[in-house]
């Protein structure tokens, strides 16, 4: 697809923009899910790695959690999970639009 835009005229910018973007975006969006997902889960890894006065955020969780749950604790576990949701939903949505529309320009 990408040699067949620049074949009609595009350049590499506009390829990657168009073409080539909108192909790994699910590949980018997971990634970062996954990433996202797998930081706060290594504690101890980052327990060990981070500098003085550096503080991370699992690190910041397992702290609160260690003197009781706190409101805060039970604000931002809302907040990741709306985000996390809200992606997802938009995710699905837009697939499903793309999909709505590819099915319109076969016919």
């Amino acid at each position: 697809m990408e040699e067949a835009a620049m074949d009609l005229g595009a350049d590499r910018f506009k390829t990657f923009i168009y073409i080539t973007l909108p192909m790994i975006m699910p590949a980018i969006v997971s990634g970062w899910l996954l990433s996202f997902t797998l930081s706060l889960d290594d504690l101890i890894i980052a327990t060990f790695t981070t500098g003085p006065g550096a503080t991370t955020l699992p690190i910041w969780i397992y702290s609160k959690a260690r003197l009781g749950i706190s409101p805060n604790i039970n604000a931002l576990s809302t907040i990741i999970i709306g985000v996390v949701a809200t992606v997802v939903f938009l995710i699905t949505l837009y697939s499903h639009h793309k999909e709505q529309a590819d099915k319109l320009n076969e016919e």
